[in-house]
């Protein structure tokens, strides 16, 4: 089987690439704060510098002779794009980093960013589910690192787990999103600007936040709380997957889609629950329950200035493959429409290739404006994709933006048997296991990171596809993995998250 190597590619329009050891970014000027509401408020700009920062999970990596503990790494952008020299690599064992490296804590397999403390410099939440904490397997916590000047450290890095119920297999920081759903002071809602965080256990959703006259990083559990069984159909149970947030009732604050799938007798339905943001914690409201699921992405996709939702349908009952569907924000208060205005797979008219049992078509999902004409488009992940006869070998799909949501015309599959880019395609890879479309040089086009994080036996690579006028292309693509950040390799699983 044909592999990928660690050497240096050629580099492509949207990232710069080069060698070096582990290294910080530059002291920075802090950009003007900004608490995150909707989709377009990136939140990813760890030094300040006004440019958004890469960060992926590689949460299989053996860390001192450990195996399964897991590291992030993080890339830092500039007007020359993003770099793989100037980075961060943080794990367990870092200086300062709570706890330590144990076996199968995977450490990065969830990621996320906010600004939590309102400095102009966003912070990392990085999940690690699989943490024994107080001797309870798979309790599960996060750790929050401090944006900077110099980007991130460990050295002021602050422990999370849950501290009202710690419990085995709660696998704590599953997922993770941070924005600003509520204000830290009801009283005073445009007191203390800040981003909370929300994080899912299997069966829990908490929310941490700075309250009013501590310090800011002595994060608190908020006294709201959701649990999976509030969502569940009748006669079954819910498990959590993944969050998105995004505006979709066009308010001050952030607004959260919290994903999941049916356990038991009917297992494996998807389904999508809203909570709209409020000034105060326990006044999020209902915005609704959607069909499908567990990917889901927000983005104005129909440039209202309000959010809409897009849900990848992968689970039992999805169309054959799986599909997306779009549901639109209202234009007011309201929040999204109760019905999809669109529905695809791969059998809809302009979409390329075929459903096929097991493509997981719309596993992941990405919002972004690949050509510049101000629509969001979306890439889609399909990592069960087979190429030719290789099984497993995965492809990532995109979907150009229109004025009334996603439109066929000019959409595109990508795959490692294009000949512009890098490697073949081989049995369970699943490329476009994570996906992200990222303008990491702010000339308003986006491109994309692909991630494999099956490539050479589960090492995992991420691949660079450029953005055009016309959209992404394959020439000039190339490849990384965690070699070229000055990282362990082995069974790492670099790419299993990217932060959206």
């Amino acid at each position: 089987m044909r592999h990928i190597k660690s050497a240096a590619l050629t580099a492509a329009a949207l990232l710069t690439l080069g060698g070096g050891a582990v290294v910080t970014a530059p002291a920075a000027q802090a950009a003007s704060p900004f608490p995150s509401i909707g989709w377009q408020q990136r939140n990813c700009d760890f030094d300040g510098n006004g440019f958004d920062d890469v960060l992926t999970g590689a949460p299989g990596a053996t860390i001192s002779g450990i195996k399964g503990a897991g590291y992030v790494s993080v890339q830092y952008s500039s007007a020359s794009g993003l770099s793989t020299t100037k980075r961060t690599v943080l794990h367990q064992n870092s200086s300062g980093v709570p706890g330590g490296a144990e076996t199968g804590d995977g450490f990065g397999r969830a990621v996320a960013s906010g600004d939590l403390d309102n400095d102009g410099y966003d912070d990392m939440i990085v999940g690690v589910p699989g943490e024994d904490v107080a001797g309870l397997s798979d309790a599960g916590g996060a750790t929050v690192f401090w944006g900077s000047p110099t980007g991130l450290h460990g050295a002021d890095s602050t422990w999370l787990q849950n501290p009202g119920e710690l419990r085995a297999g709660a696998n704590f920081g599953r997922a993770i999103e941070a924005a600003r759903y509520f204000a830290p002071d009801p009283a005073d809602p445009n007191a203390h600007m800040r981003d909370s965080i929300a994080v899912l256990e299997d069966d829990a959703l908490l929310f941490f936040t700075a309250p009013p006259g501590a310090a800011t990083q002595q994060l608190k559990l908020s006294d709201r709380s959701v649990r999976a069984r509030d969502f569940a159909p009748l006669e079954t149970g819910f498990e959590f997957r993944n969050l998105s947030h995004g505006n979709y009732n066009e308010d001050s604050w952030a607004d959260l889609a919290i994903s999941g799938v049916t356990t038991g007798d009917q297992r494996g339905v998807g389904s999508v629950q809203v909570l709209h943001g409020a000034p105060d914690v326990a006044d999020l409201g209902d915005g609704g329950t959607f069909r499908g699921g567990p990917a889901i992405v927000s983005g104005d996709w129909d440039g209202t200035g309000q959010d809409d939702l897009i849900i990848g349908d992968t689970g039992v009952g999805s169309p054959p493959g799986g599909g997306i569907s779009v549901y639109l924000g209202r234009g007011d208060l309201a929040g999204l429409e109760p019905e999809e205005v669109q529905t695809w797979t791969q059998d809809s008219p302009g979409v390329p290739g075929t459903a096929e049992a097991g493509d997981q078509w719309g596993a992941e999902l990405s919002a972004g404006d690949t050509d510049g004409d101000g629509h969001p488009d979306l890439a889609i992940g399909a990592p069960g994709e087979d190429i030719g006869a290789v099984a497993d070998a995965g492809a990532v799909w995109v979907m150009r933006g229109a004025p009334f949501g996603l439109t066929d015309v000019g959409a595109k599959s990508f795959d490692q048997n294009l000949a512009d880019i890098p490697g073949a395609a081989e049995t369970s890879d699943a490329w476009g296991g994570q996906v992200r479309l990222i303008d990491a040089d702010k000339d308003g086009r986006f491109g994309l990171l692909a991630a494999a994080p099956g490539e050479n036996t589960h090492d995992g690579f991420v691949w660079v596809l450029p953005a055009s006028s016309s959209g992404l292309i394959a020439k000039g693509s190339w490849a990384y993995d965690g070699a070229r950040l000055g990282a362990p390799v082995a069974d790492a699983r670099f790419g299993t998250a990217i932060d959206e």
